[in-house]
């Protein structure tokens, strides 16, 4: 991984997607320490980096990824952004959305971006941040359920909150970008 890219990543999720206070985390957990990095994935520069450091670190473990896609909403910008980096690395991989409810009309899908997948690809799901994994875990099994091969789990940060443990007891892989130790310290 590039460490000037790195570094820029994290100063910019300092300053764009970490806030300190009381916060009700969607777990319903209580927090003193929220991360939003839509914020950051939203903003150019951001997208670029999260991009390009989130298909490097899927390059890095080497598992034959043919597509990445997570839940709405915090993954959509995640996974445009990988996808988009990886074809002008000229090794292009789809990206698809996996929605909070089943669509309600038309193919009634949970899955976006179903025309450029097919049954038994190799798909990394991608997460802004991963606290109990419990989010990473559903997206996979809807993923699994679409006829998908989830291989990995892919994510920003890692609050050191149980998630971990909770996707590698279910068996998947996770990687991440960084731990909140590592973006935050405390």
């Amino acid at each position: 991984m590039n460490q000037n890219q790195r570094e820029r990543l994290k100063e910019l999720l300092l300053d764009l997607s970490c806030e300190q206070g009381e916060f009700t985390l969607s777990s319903g957990r209580k927090s003193n320490f929220y991360f939003d990095g839509k914020q950051t994935a939203l903003n150019p520069e951001g997208a670029y980096l999260l991009g390009h450091l989130l298909f490097e670190k899927i390059r890095e473990i080497n598992l034959s990824v043919e597509a990445v896609g997570g839940p709405t909403l915090g993954a959509d910008p995640l996974v445009t952004a990988v996808s988009l980096v990886s074809h002008l690395q000229q090794k292009p991989i789809p990206a698809f959305i996996i929605r909070k409810e089943r669509k309600q009309h038309g193919t009634e899908a949970w899955v976006e971006g179903f025309r450029n997948l097919n049954p038994g690809m190799r798909v990394a799901i991608i997460e802004d941040v991963i606290t109990t994994g419990k989010s990473s875990l559903e997206a996979v099994q809807k993923a699994i359920d679409a006829g998908l091969n989830v291989v990995c789990i892919v994510a920003i940060i890692d609050r050191e909150e149980g998630g971990r443990q909770a996707i590698e007891e279910k068996g998947y892989r996770l990687e991440t970008l960084f731990t909140k130790w590592e973006l935050i310290g405390a």
